[in-house]
């Protein structure tokens, strides 16, 4: 009863239609020539939404003639950031970076020190990256449909890169939707997870595609299927979801920006329209997708629609799966 009364008041906290549009006075002159804008990583350098980051703060500085400053403030699953994005001036100059992750957390942590629906407001959404299913290379499970039938049969145990991160949940709805128990073993961090299932210390992973796929091209994993409604021209042989007979596992690690809630509509309206131009522009577009990204670029509202979908989405599967932050 605890958790579904902990879901019911996740849900009921978040608004009907839309995240809430709080905006201050209008204003036409944002940003002002020479600014300097702050974009928070919550996470620390090198990883997936730091490389997005930098890749769209760049643009930015330059086509708006500002300083713009990645300050890689990591800790706390990714709230340490969020809070100080959340309590900062909504001026337009501090600026956050979040992904699926912050969307879990805001069930995960329902005593946080800020509040993800009310402290802070969608500016657009960036892109996603899909989760692939790997094991080792030796593994005798060969397909997706032979892991189906081997969870159902034996105690397998799945890394992921912490309680709560997409790799986790994914898993967490991969066990609701065959109806399962592979044990969770969480790391901190992707990277070594990956270490202990080349090493086979580990049977599976539903992992970031960026931290699997090298070993996947390189023999030392077998990539199973990947939770995308498309194939991925990086490996074209591994069936999606959907074909492997799992039409319902389709799972993205995606990556946004935010911003304080009181920030002005026509600055956040004029933000997202030009983060959306540069996500959109070939060369970008190209980048991204050799770090394993897909363009899903939207603006604040489209934004902020899907964002509450993915909310709602994964406090079902944090209330089902019995998943703490601990």
């Amino acid at each position: 009863m605890q958790r579904r009364d902990l879901m019911r008041a996740a849900l009921a906290a978040a608004p009907a239609a839309l995240w809430p549009a709080i905006g201050g006075s209008q204003t036409s002159d944002y940003p002002k020539p020479g600014a300097t804008l702050r974009y928070i990583v919550p996470f620390p350098p090198g990883g997936l939404t730091d490389v997005m980051a930098r890749l769209v703060g760049q643009q930015l500085g330059e086509r708006w003639k500002v300083n713009l400053v990645i300050d890689n403030r990591p800790g706390g699953g990714g709230q340490i950031g969020a809070d100080a994005v959340a309590k900062a001036a909504p001026d337009g100059t501090t600026l956050l970076a979040v992904t699926l992750t912050h969307a879990a957390n805001f069930t995960l942590f329902p005593k946080a020190p800020y509040n993800f629906v009310k402290d802070l407001r969608p500016v657009a959404l960036l892109a996603g990256s899909p989760m692939l299913v790997v094991v080792p290379a030796a593994s005798k499970i060969l397909s997706f449909k032979d892991l189906i039938a081997a969870a159902k049969t034996g105690k397998l145990n799945a890394g992921s890169s912490g309680n709560g991160t997409p790799p986790h949940l994914t898993l967490a709805l991969f066990n609701n939707i065959a109806k399962t128990d592979i044990q969770h073993v969480p790391y901190k961090g992707g990277a070594p997870a990956i270490t202990d299932l080349i090493g086979g210390q580990l049977d599976v992973i539903f992992s970031n595609f960026p931290e699997s796929i090298a070993h996947v091209k390189s023999g030392k994993l077998r990539a199973l299927a990947i939770a995308s409604s498309a194939r991925h021209p990086a490996v074209p042989d591994v069936p999606t979801t959907a074909e492997a007979g799992m039409p319902t596992l389709l799972v993205e690690n995606w990556t946004a920006l935010m911003a304080p809630a009181g920030m002005a509509d026509a600055a956040v309206d004029k933000l997202g329209a030009e983060v959306v131009k540069i996500m959109t522009s070939p060369d970008l577009e190209e980048r991204a997708k050799t770090q394993g990204f897909r363009v899903d670029a939207r603006g604040p509202q489209a934004f902020a629609v899907f964002l509450k979908s993915e909310t709602e989405r994964w406090a079902k599967v944090i209330v089902a799966a019995k998943i703490t932050a601990e």
